[in-house]
């Protein structure tokens, strides 16, 4: 017996060297670009930190303030933004110098009038760089908490790249080993569910990453911002962000699984149209555990599902439709018949 299985676990053990001979390049190269890859990933946390960080300067922006015109006239209430420490020293040298100009001779005025004009000058640069600032995170940063914690971040998000890179030719060296044992009805049936489900997958990623992330983390950052500095450690960031991903990816391979549940016969579109009002509670379930805890990124995850799950009903009319049998329809007739 043993000799009959020898030569499946050498090809098995074939197939294996090969993917994690695979998996080990592809992590080496991931590594050699890990910084690219992680501004790929903060690019997100750092877009709606930006958005907040203009929404909370906005805010503190718009305060009333009561400003003197003259000792004779009356004051006026006026909406302007704070001034800084530094704007405030620039403005009173500049208002000193202007006066000097006004008693001195004509050369030194045109002296004091050069100072006075790079004074106004610094004074718009240091404006420029309090409105960049403004604009860049109100204070909120990407931190680590670990002597080597940004090391192991780039270790761990260039093991996970290497995974996705080597994915394709993992599969390919499984359907080398599987398919000598498959028949020809099932080879076709392998094609399918490899190539739908790499596609859904990736588009269930590129969901999150364009139009679930930048709601998500806005909204969440958004909360207790005006009290709060966001200071988000990058260990926990790419956990979180990594399981987001995964979780939309695997959720959106809803079709892939129903067609080939549907072909092989053990679905139809019938029992998933009476599995409905469980399969809404299901989801909502699932999106609660796959993303963040708030309202809005559970919606953006369950809502997509729902309609994935009526476009699955719909792969099931064409695949595996359900068919009514005669015994079924001919008990019916009898118990019309009786009841008359």
């Amino acid at each position: 017996m043993f000799e009959e299985i020898k030569p499946h676990l050498a090809e098995l053990r074939l197939r294996l060297s090969l993917s994690v001979a695979s998996l080990l390049v592809a992590f080496v190269i991931a590594f050699t670009f890990h910084n690219v890859i992680l501004r790929w990933i903060t690019t997100p946390l750092n877009n709606a930190l930006t958005e907040v960080g203009r929404i909370v300067n906005a805010q503190e922006k718009g305060k009333w303030h009561t400003s003197s015109i003259d000792n004779n006239k009356s004051s006026t209430i006026t909406v302007a933004k704070p001034i800084t420490p530094q704007e405030s020293a620039v403005l009173k040298l500049e208002n000193s110098l202007s006066q000097a100009t006004k008693v001195a001779d004509e050369k030194l005025a045109q002296l004091l009038k050069e100072a006075t004009q790079a004074v106004h000058e610094l004074g718009e640069t240091l404006k420029g760089l309090q409105t960049n600032v403004d604009k860049n995170t109100f204070g909120g940063k990407i931190t680590t908490h670990q002597v080597g914690g940004a090391f192991f971040v780039a270790l761990k998000v260039s093991f996970f790249a290497a995974i996705l890179g080597a994915l394709p030719f993992i599969l390919y060296q499984l359907w080398l080993f599987i398919s000598p044992g498959l028949y020809e009805n099932e080879k076709q049936m392998v094609y399918p569910f490899v190539i739908g489900g790499a596609f859904m997958f990736f588009t269930g990623v590129l969901f999150a990453y364009y139009i679930v992330t930048p709601f998500g983390f806005q909204f969440l950052i958004t909360f207790g911002s005006f009290l709060y500095t966001p200071l988000i450690n990058i260990e926990d960031y790419v956990g979180f962000f990594t399981k987001i991903m995964a979780g939309f990816g695997i959720a959106f391979e809803l079709p892939v699984v129903a067609y080939t549940l549907g072909k092989i016969g053990i679905i139809t579109d019938k029992s998933l149209k009476d599995f409905f009002k469980y399969a809404v509670v299901i989801i909502f379930i699932l999106a609660a555990l796959l993303t963040p805890p708030d309202v809005l990124t559970q919606m953006l995850m369950a809502a997509p599902l729902i309609i994935l799950y009526g476009v699955s009903i719909i792969i099931l009319k064409y695949v595996n439709p359900h068919v009514e049998d005669e015994e079924d329809d001919d008990d019916e007739k009898a118990l019309l018949e009786t009841k008359n």
